[in-house]
């Protein structure tokens, strides 16, 4: 497994710890991957870390799963002027057309490739996969409550897929006081784990 901007490397933790992978994390922020060790290196569990813009990584590694939570604020929009979280979260930082070519690049013939994007640009987002065979076979919006629209979405895909798209009842996390509905605080409980967050 490869995790692309791994940040302080939670989702390629928790896949390592349930799943016994042998995991690759990247980050351009050195900050980050210093933390992304520090939290295997807590939950004795090993890790390929590889600082650098995944972009103009060089690898002769084909991977079986890609994952990644990647920057993709839209740049037109006020950013934070902070170094850190704008890395993290515009996305003229890692363009997803440049993106999942890459991705294309490093993955098996019939690689998974399981992320999370802004809903609204699940035209771009959708056009983009298809242009690269790399077919979305799952998709899930995520709505902050039952009445509000959704702004995240997460697709799992796959390469040289020819499967129809499903589209998943949507994922509504908190209730109107505001309290994690039942599957959100599952997630949440499977989760658990020792980890440090740093300071963005």
């Amino acid at each position: 497994m490869l995790d692309v901007g791994c940040g302080v490397g939670i989702l390629s933790l928790l896949l390592s710890r349930d799943f016994a992978l042998k995991t690759t994390i990247i980050d351009k922020q050195e900050r980050m991957l210093a933390y992304a060790r520090h939290n295997f290196e807590l939950n004795h569990l090993s890790v390929e870390a590889d600082l650098g813009d995944f972009l103009s990584w060089e690898s002769q590694e084909r991977f079986d799963l890609i994952i990644s939570n990647p920057p993709f604020y839209d740049s037109a929009v006020t950013q934070s002027e902070e170094e850190h979280l704008n890395i993290a979260r515009y996305a003229h930082h890692l363009p997803f057309d440049a993106f999942v070519q890459k991705v294309k690049k490093h993955l098996k013939p019939r690689g998974r490739f399981i992320f999370c994007y802004d809903a609204k640009q699940i035209d771009r987002v959708l056009s983009d996969l298809t242009a690269n065979n790399i077919n979305p076979e799952v998709i899930r919006f995520v709505h902050a409550k039952i009445e509000r629209e959704s702004k995240l979405m997460m697709i799992a895909a796959r390469m040289n897929s020819r499967s129809m798209t499903r589209v998943m009842p949507p994922l509504i996390v908190f209730d109107q006081e505001s309290r994690y509905l039942p599957e959100a605080s599952r997630a949440f409980e499977m989760a658990g784990t020792h980890s440090i967050k740093g300071e963005l």
